[in-house]
């Protein structure tokens, strides 16, 4: 079966009916045939944890009063990308809350010099508008990651009171139009969330044509309003994740760490049924523990030199090297 011929019924059945161990077989060989085995590494920055949405099932929402805020300076921020240059990260991730303190002329500022520091930057800052995204983008932004979620406009709207999915999804086209390269995603086992819809994610996903696909398990938080629900599974995601790739076999698939939440060997597993991208925390001191999504995150006491020796020895135990480079789309 090929990606041409993977149609919403072919994908159901690969999600529900498809012995697992076969379906996370033929990612792995896809994924080695599409962009070989070597794992890139992106150096993760969790700059702020205030955020303007109050999405129902993070822990960093709006209506959360027990979490301790943070926002980094500026400074901050390009003191830490410039300690994960020196670990050797050739592409720097900045992610935070939908937090406007960091308006246009801010990023701008802060992606210049961390620009001066050659390495590709990917921004994960949410909803912007068309002007934003280009001075961004002018400013020597590479990357943008942005998930839609779920394509169950009816559930997104319920999960994401005050948001709209049809902004969001024109967020992504803005961005894509803009020379990005196009990061977005999907979360698994949403209360509410059906097989039929994940397949529709999975296929609005490859119609966008992105160049990278976060799949992460739902893991309640229990200061949500979701707290009591019972949460994604760990198949789940990984064969969401396997089906994504033989959809679309030559993007870069992340092994998530909400993966590795639920399980100790969660990111290798992931490794193994056809990701090829890890996001190690490169966020120092108390910072890590204070950017919680969701309960149970991992390394929050590690550092970042750590981290990075940590994953490199998981990654050569499989048989797999570090990629070298900046680990562009391969198609760009």
């Amino acid at each position: 079966m090929t990606n041409d011929t993977l149609d919403r019924s072919s994908i159901i059945e690969l999600l529900t009916v498809t012995p697992a161990d076969e379906l996370y077989r033929r990612a792995d060989e896809v994924r080695r045939e599409a962009v070989g085995d070597d794992v890139h590494l992106r150096g993760l920055i969790e700059f702020s944890n205030i955020c303007r949405n109050d999405c129902l099932y993070c822990g960093i929402r709006r209506g959360n009063r027990q979490v301790q805020r943070y926002r980094m300076t500026e400074e901050e921020l390009v003191e830490t990308a410039k300690r994960a240059a020196a670990l050797g990260f050739q592409t720097i991730v900045l992610q935070s809350g939908e937090d406007l303190h960091f308006d246009q002329a801010r990023m701008c500022r802060i992606i210049d010099q961390i620009k001066r520091l050659d390495v590709a930057l990917t921004l994960s800052v949410g909803e912007r508008d068309y002007e934003d995204y280009k001075a961004f983008r002018d400013a020597g932004a590479d990357r943008y990651l942005i998930r839609i979620e779920t394509t169950d406009r009816d559930l997104y709207h319920r999960l994401n009171p005050g948001m709209s999915w049809e902004h969001r999804h024109e967020c992504l086209l803005m961005i894509r139009e803009l020379g990005y390269e196009l990061g977005s995603g999907i979360m698994v086992g949403l209360p509410g969330q059906t097989v039929e819809s994940i397949a529709d994610d999975l296929l609005y996903l490859k119609d966008i044509c992105i160049d990278m696909a976060g799949i992460g398990p739902f893991i309640p938080h229990p200061e949500t309003p979701l707290a009591n629900e019972s949460g994604g599974t760990l198949e789940q995601a990984l064969r969401t994740m396997a089906v994504m790739r033989l959809l679309m076999p030559d993007i870069n698939i992340p092994a998530t760490t909400a993966m590795e939440s639920l399980h100790p060997q969660g990111r290798i597993m992931a490794l193994q049924a056809g990701a090829n991208v890890v996001m190690p925390n490169v966020t120092e001191g108390e910072y890590r523990r204070l950017y919680e999504l969701y309960p149970g995150k991992i390394c929050v006491n590690d550092t970042p030199a750590h981290c990075r020796s940590c994953i490199g020895l998981k990654i050569r135990s499989i048989g797999r090297t570090i990629g070298q480079g900046r680990g562009g789309h391969k198609k760009r």
